[in-house]
């Protein structure tokens, strides 16, 4: 027959062993800890990316706004693997540069031209009639240009983050000339 006293005994001394702990341990934060430092790893390349790509946006508004002479379907592929070089990006990417104009009678914006190089289509004067929000105030008839940039962004581990869209929207005035034109070629 057990001892009720000889019960509590064993359970205190079954409690009180730490003996195999230590793989215990192990079993569980060895895990958990290379899951943390694949999350870290995985967030700082989404945010390398995002700056990167945002930097490159940024490089192409500026370079469209210095041209005087006008673009064509060459400068706008150069443009975009230009983007593609400066992303170090092997996803698929897509460039729209638009050139809206600002007009102050129906206090509204008005499209000049818009092409893309990818996978996005181009912007209708519709599009952009309500941009006066998005854009800096303008006085009548003067231009801007709009850069947008867009890439798919799969994380290098699956730790939650998933695939994501890079969405630049970069403006700029020209800067040497009115306003940047476009040619068939």
């Amino acid at each position: 027959m057990f001892n009720l006293k000889s019960k509590s005994a064993r359970k205190g001394t079954f409690l009180s062993d730490e003996k195999g702990s230590a793989a215990i341990e192990t079993v569980i934060m060895v895990p958990l800890t290379f899951f943390v430092i694949m999350s870290m790893f995985t967030l700082f390349d989404a945010f390398r990316q995002y700056s990167m790509h945002q930097k490159a946006a940024y490089t192409l508004s500026d370079m469209i706004s210095r041209e005087t002479l006008p673009l064509d379907r060459d400068y706008l592929e150069g443009a975009h693997d230009l983007f593609d070089t400066l992303t170090r990006s092997p996803q698929d990417s897509t460039v729209r540069i638009s050139i809206v104009r600002y007009d102050a009678v129906n206090d509204s914006m008005r499209l000049d031209w818009s092409k893309t190089s990818g996978f996005s289509t181009p912007l209708r004067d519709e599009d952009v009639r309500n941009w006066t929000d998005r854009l800096p105030m303008m006085v009548n008839n003067e231009r801007i240009i709009v850069v947008e940039t867009y890439a798919n962004y799969e994380p290098p581990f699956n730790t939650g983050l998933g695939t994501r869209e890079i969405a630049n929207f970069i403006f700029a005035r020209p800067r040497y000339a009115p306003q940047v034109l476009w040619q068939n070629t």
